[in-house]
């Protein structure tokens, strides 16, 4: 679950040497950034490891909805960080449930957590891009990604090929992320106090964002060592088509003004527990689901 507090500029993205890091090597930094940020979420308050959280809480109720009966089926979370949403579905009585991460310190911490707790879930290391190879061959009936996901990803024509490789027939795929409008607000000092305005682009084609700040989006002290990390920009457009493009038949796009947690200063508790903005505010869509199923 991602997306920083400060807001990184185009045009940066070039490495000590002058020359535009390749994507190999913006996603190797991203790798490492969240293996430093691993340790400072694992101790926040944020996550809640204390006890303080539940697994469900990262779930809004209709995503449960959307995902139906998980008793029996054999589940994958893809980019699943500490398996704080993995162990929901291990709770909800899934067969099997396996959780993917490229952070090797993430996937340590996940399997530690796991164990602790009792459950029976299993972590894999591993790039989604490699994800097919890393699993040797494995099918799901059900895949989950998002809240933060989709924006380390720069290719989501790859990405949504690996999600149909990664499907048995009438298998189901369930994003969540949070919209490309969310993305693309930025608060900003007005007369009246601070206003959400578009400070950054809505649709790719510009290139990653590059951010190199400490700071991440849990409380806790600054990430230490790796701080530079970059984010790709993808528009609800763009997302749908390489889903359909891949194979899989959309069932249902959602748009919600919800968010699991308080993103800005000015949101509001909503009736469930997440943050919405407040009734002065225009509606806007905050976040966004799409259910697939593979024929």
């Amino acid at each position: 679950m991602t997306t920083e507090k400060s807001g990184p500029a185009h045009g940066a993205t070039t490495t000590a040497e002058g020359v535009p890091p390749t994507v190999a090597e913006m996603v190797r930094a991203n790798r490492a950034n969240w293996d430093a940020r691993t340790p400072v979420h694992v101790a926040s308050e944020f996550y809640g490891l204390d006890g303080s959280r539940t697994a469900d809480d990262w779930f809004a109720p209709f995503e449960w909805t959307d995902l139906g009966d998980l008793a029996g089926r054999d589940v994958l979370h893809l980019q699943c960080h500490l398996g704080t949403e993995t162990a929901a579905f291990a709770e909800r009585g899934a067969a099997h449930t396996v959780g993917l991460d490229f952070s090797a310190a993430s996937v340590a911490a996940a399997r530690r957590l796991a164990r602790q707790a009792g459950r029976d879930v299993e972590f894999v290391e591993s790039d989604v891009r490699h994800a097919v190879r890393a699993l040797d061959g494995r099918r799901f009936d059900v895949i989950y990604t998002g809240k933060g996901a989709l924006c380390y990803l720069p290719d989501l024509t790859a990405w949504a090929e690996t999600v149909a490789s990664l499907l048995r027939p009438g298998g189901t795929f369930y994003l969540v992320e949070f919209h490309p409008l969310l993305n693309a607000l930025g608060p900003t000092p007005g007369p009246d106090g601070e206003e959400l305005l578009l400070r950054h682009d809505y649709l790719a084609g510009r290139g990653p964002l590059r951010s190199d700040t400490p700071h991440t989006y849990t409380d806790g002290p600054p990430v230490e060592g790796a701080t530079t990390s970059y984010e790709w920009r993808h528009g609800l457009g763009e997302v749908i088509s390489a889903v359909v493009a891949a194979g899989l038949r959309i069932e249902s796009v959602r748009e919600t003004e919800l968010l699991p947690w308080q993103r800005f200063a000015a949101m509001v508790p909503a009736e469930n527990g997440w943050w919405r903005l407040p009734d002065p505010e225009p509606r806007v869509p905050l976040l966004f689901a799409v259910r697939a199923v593979k024929e």
